[in-house]
Protein backbone atom coordinates (compact mmCIF):
# COMPACT_ATOMS: atom_id res chain seq x y z
CA UNK A 1 0.00 0.00 0.00
CA UNK A 2 1.56 3.25 -1.14
CA UNK A 3 0.73 6.47 0.68
CA UNK A 4 -1.10 8.84 -1.64
CA UNK A 5 1.04 11.81 -0.53
CA UNK A 6 4.39 12.41 1.12
CA UNK A 7 4.28 11.84 4.86
CA UNK A 8 5.29 14.70 7.14
CA UNK A 9 7.94 13.96 9.79
CA UNK A 10 7.80 15.25 13.33
CA UNK A 11 8.40 14.43 16.97
CA UNK A 12 5.69 13.15 19.34
CA UNK A 13 5.03 15.43 22.28
CA UNK A 14 2.11 13.55 23.80
CA UNK A 15 -0.67 11.14 22.92
CA UNK A 16 -3.90 11.69 24.87
CA UNK A 17 -7.62 10.87 24.89
CA UNK A 18 -6.69 7.81 22.77
CA UNK A 19 -7.53 9.61 19.51
CA UNK A 20 -5.27 12.67 19.71
CA UNK A 21 -1.56 13.40 19.63
CA UNK A 22 0.41 16.64 19.79
CA UNK A 23 3.37 16.62 17.41
CA UNK A 24 6.15 19.11 16.74
CA UNK A 25 6.90 19.42 13.03
CA UNK A 26 10.37 20.03 11.66
CA UNK A 27 9.58 23.72 11.13
CA UNK A 28 8.83 24.05 14.85
CA UNK A 29 5.04 24.25 14.53
CA UNK A 30 2.99 22.10 16.89
CA UNK A 31 -0.07 20.37 15.46
CA UNK A 32 -2.73 18.08 16.90
CA UNK A 33 -3.17 14.92 14.85
CA UNK A 34 -5.81 12.23 14.86
CA UNK A 35 -4.52 8.91 16.17
CA UNK A 36 -6.18 6.10 14.15
CA UNK A 37 -5.41 3.50 16.82
CA UNK A 38 -7.55 3.02 19.93
CA UNK A 39 -5.24 0.47 21.57
CA UNK A 40 -2.65 1.12 24.22
CA UNK A 41 0.08 1.48 21.55
CA UNK A 42 2.46 -0.26 23.92
CA UNK A 43 6.03 0.77 23.10
CA UNK A 44 4.87 2.93 20.19
CA UNK A 45 3.79 6.21 21.78
CA UNK A 46 6.76 7.40 23.78
CA UNK A 47 7.20 11.19 23.94
CA UNK A 48 10.18 12.21 21.86
CA UNK A 49 9.63 9.49 19.26
CA UNK A 50 10.05 10.37 15.62
CA UNK A 51 6.69 10.06 13.84
CA UNK A 52 5.15 10.62 10.41
CA UNK A 53 1.81 12.25 9.60
CA UNK A 54 -0.45 12.24 6.58
CA UNK A 55 -2.17 15.46 5.58
CA UNK A 56 -5.69 14.42 4.60
CA UNK A 57 -6.21 17.79 2.87
CA UNK A 58 -9.80 17.62 4.09
CA UNK A 59 -10.93 21.07 5.29
CA UNK A 60 -14.02 19.61 6.95
CA UNK A 61 -11.96 17.57 9.40
CA UNK A 62 -11.28 19.11 12.79
CA UNK A 63 -7.87 17.42 12.77
CA UNK A 64 -6.66 17.19 9.16
CA UNK A 65 -3.40 15.44 10.09
CA UNK A 66 -3.48 11.67 10.62
CA UNK A 67 -0.72 9.86 12.50
CA UNK A 68 0.51 6.96 10.33
CA UNK A 69 3.98 5.84 11.48
CA UNK A 70 6.02 5.92 14.65
CA UNK A 71 9.45 4.85 15.80
CA UNK A 72 9.20 2.22 18.52
CA UNK A 73 11.31 2.18 21.68
CA UNK A 74 13.52 -0.34 19.84
CA UNK A 75 14.11 2.11 16.99
CA UNK A 76 11.89 0.28 14.50
CA UNK A 77 9.50 1.98 12.10
CA UNK A 78 5.94 0.86 12.93
CA UNK A 79 2.62 1.42 11.16
CA UNK A 80 0.04 2.34 13.79
CA UNK A 81 -3.05 2.95 11.63
CA UNK A 82 -5.50 0.13 12.36
CA UNK A 83 -7.79 1.39 9.60
CA UNK A 84 -5.55 0.20 6.76
CA UNK A 85 -5.11 -3.46 7.69
CA UNK A 86 -8.00 -4.69 5.53
CA UNK A 87 -6.39 -3.01 2.55
CA UNK A 88 -2.94 -4.38 3.38
CA UNK A 89 -4.24 -7.94 3.59
CA UNK A 90 -6.46 -7.60 0.51
CA UNK A 91 -3.53 -6.34 -1.56
CA UNK A 92 -1.34 -9.18 -0.30
CA UNK A 93 -3.99 -11.75 -1.23
CA UNK A 94 -4.51 -10.25 -4.68
CA UNK A 95 -0.76 -10.12 -5.37
CA UNK A 96 -0.31 -13.76 -4.37
CA UNK A 97 1.81 -13.07 -1.28
CA UNK A 98 -0.52 -14.93 1.09
CA UNK A 99 -0.38 -18.47 -0.26
CA UNK A 100 -2.86 -19.76 2.31
CA UNK A 101 -5.66 -17.52 0.96
CA UNK A 102 -5.43 -18.08 -2.77
CA UNK A 103 -8.11 -19.49 -5.09
CA UNK A 104 -11.07 -17.26 -4.19
CA UNK A 105 -13.03 -15.29 -6.76
CA UNK A 106 -14.16 -12.36 -4.60
CA UNK A 107 -13.07 -10.41 -1.54
CA UNK A 108 -15.70 -8.45 0.36
CA UNK A 109 -14.90 -6.23 3.37
CA UNK A 110 -16.98 -5.62 6.48
CA UNK A 111 -19.70 -8.24 5.99
CA UNK A 112 -22.17 -8.86 8.80
CA UNK A 113 -21.99 -12.37 10.21
CA UNK A 114 -22.11 -14.52 13.33
CA UNK A 115 -24.31 -14.75 16.39
CA UNK A 116 -22.96 -11.74 18.31
CA UNK A 117 -23.70 -8.89 15.85
CA UNK A 118 -20.22 -8.87 14.32
CA UNK A 119 -18.69 -7.85 11.01
CA UNK A 120 -15.96 -9.92 9.40
CA UNK A 121 -13.02 -7.93 8.06
CA UNK A 122 -12.79 -9.90 4.80
CA UNK A 123 -15.10 -12.53 3.34
CA UNK A 124 -13.50 -14.61 0.60
CA UNK A 125 -15.87 -16.48 -1.69
CA UNK A 126 -15.68 -18.91 -4.58
CA UNK A 127 -18.15 -21.13 -6.41
CA UNK A 128 -16.31 -24.36 -5.66
CA UNK A 129 -15.30 -24.06 -2.00
CA UNK A 130 -16.66 -22.95 1.40
CA UNK A 131 -16.58 -19.28 2.26
CA UNK A 132 -13.51 -18.06 4.13
CA UNK A 133 -14.00 -15.59 7.00
CA UNK A 134 -10.87 -13.57 7.76
CA UNK A 135 -10.65 -11.60 11.00
CA UNK A 136 -7.64 -9.24 10.94
CA UNK A 137 -5.78 -7.88 13.96
CA UNK A 138 -3.28 -5.05 13.73
CA UNK A 139 -0.09 -5.92 15.63
CA UNK A 140 2.42 -3.29 16.76
CA UNK A 141 3.69 -4.48 20.16
CA UNK A 142 6.49 -6.87 21.06
CA UNK A 143 7.38 -8.73 24.26
CA UNK A 144 10.66 -8.94 26.16
CA UNK A 145 11.90 -11.62 23.78
CA UNK A 146 11.33 -9.37 20.78
CA UNK A 147 8.39 -11.40 19.47
CA UNK A 148 5.24 -9.80 18.10
CA UNK A 149 2.28 -9.97 20.48
CA UNK A 150 -1.46 -9.33 20.48
CA UNK A 151 -3.39 -7.80 22.14
CA UNK A 152 -1.54 -4.84 23.69
CA UNK A 153 -4.40 -4.35 26.18
CA UNK A 154 -7.27 -6.48 27.46
CA UNK A 155 -9.76 -6.88 24.59
CA UNK A 156 -13.16 -8.46 25.13
CA UNK A 157 -13.98 -7.57 21.52
CA UNK A 158 -11.06 -9.58 20.17
CA UNK A 159 -12.08 -12.55 22.31
CA UNK A 160 -15.62 -12.30 20.92
CA UNK A 161 -14.26 -12.43 17.39
CA UNK A 162 -12.53 -15.75 18.16
CA UNK A 163 -15.85 -17.15 19.39
CA UNK A 164 -17.47 -16.05 16.15
CA UNK A 165 -14.76 -17.75 14.09
CA UNK A 166 -15.21 -20.98 16.02
CA UNK A 167 -18.91 -20.86 15.22
CA UNK A 168 -18.09 -20.32 11.52
CA UNK A 169 -15.89 -23.42 11.53
CA UNK A 170 -18.62 -25.43 13.28
CA UNK A 171 -20.94 -24.48 10.39
CA UNK A 172 -18.52 -25.97 7.84
CA UNK A 173 -16.94 -22.70 6.67
CA UNK A 174 -13.32 -21.62 6.94
CA UNK A 175 -12.28 -19.28 9.75
CA UNK A 176 -9.00 -17.35 9.79
CA UNK A 177 -7.50 -15.17 12.51
CA UNK A 178 -4.91 -13.04 10.73
CA UNK A 179 -2.27 -11.07 12.62
CA UNK A 180 -1.11 -8.17 10.42
CA UNK A 181 2.23 -7.11 11.88
CA UNK A 182 3.09 -3.56 10.86
CA UNK A 183 6.78 -3.76 11.75
CA UNK A 184 9.70 -5.63 10.21
CA UNK A 185 11.85 -6.62 13.18
CA UNK A 186 10.07 -9.74 14.47
CA UNK A 187 10.57 -13.43 13.68
CA UNK A 188 7.76 -14.96 15.72
CA UNK A 189 4.27 -14.23 17.06
CA UNK A 190 3.02 -15.06 20.56
CA UNK A 191 -0.34 -14.41 22.22
CA UNK A 192 0.08 -11.72 24.88
CA UNK A 193 -0.73 -13.96 27.83
CA UNK A 194 0.73 -11.52 30.38
CA UNK A 195 -1.58 -8.76 29.15
CA UNK A 196 -4.78 -10.69 28.34
CA UNK A 197 -4.64 -14.34 29.46
CA UNK A 198 -8.31 -14.86 28.49
CA UNK A 199 -7.54 -13.98 24.89
CA UNK A 200 -4.49 -16.23 24.87
CA UNK A 201 -6.53 -19.19 26.09
CA UNK A 202 -9.34 -18.45 23.64
CA UNK A 203 -6.84 -18.33 20.76
CA UNK A 204 -5.53 -21.76 21.73
CA UNK A 205 -9.09 -23.09 21.99
CA UNK A 206 -9.97 -21.63 18.59
CA UNK A 207 -6.96 -23.24 16.93
CA UNK A 208 -7.86 -26.57 18.55
CA UNK A 209 -11.39 -26.20 17.13
CA UNK A 210 -10.12 -25.68 13.57
CA UNK A 211 -9.70 -21.91 13.30
CA UNK A 212 -6.57 -21.20 11.24
CA UNK A 213 -4.10 -18.65 12.58
CA UNK A 214 -1.76 -16.71 10.28
CA UNK A 215 0.82 -14.02 11.03
CA UNK A 216 2.45 -11.91 8.32
CA UNK A 217 5.14 -9.28 8.79
CA UNK A 218 5.22 -6.03 6.83
CA UNK A 219 7.98 -3.93 5.35
CA UNK A 220 7.31 -0.39 6.58
CA UNK A 221 8.67 2.84 5.12
CA UNK A 222 7.50 6.47 4.90
CA UNK A 223 6.50 5.71 1.30
CA UNK A 224 4.58 2.46 1.61
CA UNK A 225 3.65 -0.51 3.79
CA UNK A 226 3.63 -3.98 2.25
CA UNK A 227 2.95 -7.39 3.78
CA UNK A 228 5.80 -9.66 2.79
CA UNK A 229 6.68 -12.55 5.10
CA UNK A 230 4.80 -15.23 7.00
CA UNK A 231 6.16 -15.89 10.50
CA UNK A 232 5.40 -18.74 12.91
CA UNK A 233 2.77 -18.48 15.63
CA UNK A 234 3.96 -20.07 18.88
CA UNK A 235 1.36 -20.53 21.60
CA UNK A 236 3.36 -22.70 24.02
Amino acid sequence: MKFDSNLIPGVLIERYKRFLADIRLENGNIVTAHSPNTGSMLGCAEPGSRVWLRDTANPSRKYPYAWELTTSTEGTLVGINTGIVNRLVSEAIESGVINELQGYQSIRPEVKYGTENSRIDLLLSSDNKPDCFVEIKNVTAINRKGNAIFPDAVSKRATRHLRELMHVVEQGQRGIIFFCIQRGDVAQFNPADEIDPEYGQMLRNAIDKGVEALAYRAVVSPHQITLKTVIPIVCS
